[in-house]
């Protein structure tokens, strides 16, 4: 993770003084839909690290980190909280559910001894809101039209604002009496998250490790709208989520699936709905942690990867799940778009028009063996090095980790 190496320092030039930028945060990022497996290389960096924030989303996200063969289950606490030396900060642009925020540190403290005494290590901003359980249902109202009237958005948004969600329940004061009781247990480790993260940049060097939830192509603003959720998932989002500026980015990892998935209903150009897609499913047991639904599947997406790029400007990338592709004589690569058979040089924003998209593919041989057991580049069948090499080629961008499966030590560093 970077770091600067000096404390703060005033810089006279030109008559004025300016402070030097300070330390510098390095980003986790989701590059496709969500569920690329941030959690691990969050994982992976914050062991030595000495705060690790999440600036956006909700309980909605799910990571999964597995550690002396112990599995957690993630959704509101950056991961990073599983290192006691860490101290873990929810930032301004995170939602909070507060039932859930306990509920989740509850049943991982029973897993392992990885989350003991996290209410000391935890701060969350002063800024940060709560969501309730009618906020919840609200949106499963909203999901639940929408998925009923895919197409039809007009409609949807006009039908939400007439009908007021009139199934709505709500149990005002049992809510209340519920949520009182979390006061006191919450209040030690609210903080003002402006100033807590100011000291943190200005203060002696220290490793900020920021975990995104979700992924760029669920930002509200430049995923495959309406299916998004609701926060800027791309880098910008660290900036708005934590109440720092964009000078004390450092480096901006993108996380990438060795193959493509997505929960729920929207455009999927380079999907498998077939065998392969199937295969793609059981072998990367392709099940949403949060919601408990099967992913779709399909091979990657390089036209989807270089959009994200564009937007969150990568340093380097985490390859991970490539030993799922084990079996496969041939893989596929999605290199292009074509509409009515011209060649379009960007990812449309537009829901008809990704729907209509006609993928190129490179086909490029597989390697028929279990790397899960592979732990350097060069333990890799040449196949798999290739496959590697093509994607770093395409994209400009560094791999800088291969994951080879579900523990700490099948992460390949490259550099």
């Amino acid at each position: 993770m970077s770091e600067s190496g000096s404390s703060p320092a005033t810089i006279h030039n030109g008559g004025g003084a300016s402070r030097h930028p300070g330390n510098k945060v390095t980003v986790v990022l989701g590059a496709q839909w969500g569920d690329e497996g941030k959690g691990k290389v969050v994982d992976l960096l914050a062991q030595d690290a000495d705060i690790v924030c999440r600036c956006q989303g909700g309980n909605n996200a799910g990571h999964t980190v597995v550690v002396d063969s112990v599995e957690y289950d993630f959704h509101l606490l950056p991961s990073g909280i599983i290192n006691p030396k860490v101290t873990a900060f929810i930032g301004n642009g995170v939602v909070i559910h507060l039932p859930g925020l306990f509920e989740e540190a509850e049943k991982n403290v029973k897993k392992g001894k990885g989350l003991e005494g996290w209410e000391k290590r935890l701060i969350i901003s002063d800024r940060a809101h709560i969501v309730f359980d009618f906020h919840q249902a609200a949106d499963g109202i909203q999901e639940q039209q929408r998925q009923e009237q895919a197409g039809k958005k007009f409609k949807v948004l006009a039908n939400q604002y007439k009908s007021i969600y009139p199934t709505l329940e709500i149990d005002i004061e049992g809510e209340l009496k519920r949520l009182k009781g979390y006061i006191e247990r919450i209040k030690p480790m609210v903080r003002d998250g402006v100033y807590f993260m100011y000291e943190a940049l200005h203060g002696p060097p220290k490793k900020i490790l920021v975990e995104g939830a979700n992924a760029a192509l669920l930002d509200i603003d430049f995923g495959t709208y309406p299916f998004v959720t609701s926060s800027n998932c791309t880098v910008g989002g660290v900036c708005t989520g934590l109440g720092m500026p964009p000078q004390n980015v450092g480096e901006v990892y993108g996380v990438v699936k060795a193959y493509t998935t997505r929960v729920g209903i929207g455009a999927f150009p380079t999907e498998q709905n077939n065998e392969i897609g199937e295969l793609l499913q059981t072998r990367g047991k392709e099940v949403g942690v949060t919601t408990g639904r099967k992913r779709r599947c399909g091979w990657l997406d390089l036209v989807l990867l270089r959009y994200a790029h564009m937007i969150n400007g990568f340093t380097a990338l985490a390859l991970t799940k490539l030993d799922i592709l084990d079996v496969f004589s041939e893989i596929k690569v999605g290199v292009a778009y074509k509409i009515d058979d011209k060649t379009i040089p960007h990812f449309p924003a537009n829901q008809e028009v990704l729907n209509k998209i006609e993928v190129q593919y490179e086909t490029l041989p597989g390697w028929n063996r279990d790397i899960s057991n592979a732990r350097t580049f060069d333990e890799l069948p040449l196949n798999a090095q290739n496959y590697v090499r093509f994607i770093e080629m395409e994209l400009g961008v560094p791999v800088k980790w291969i994951g080879v499966g579900k523990s700490r030590e099948s992460m390949i560093q490259l550099f």
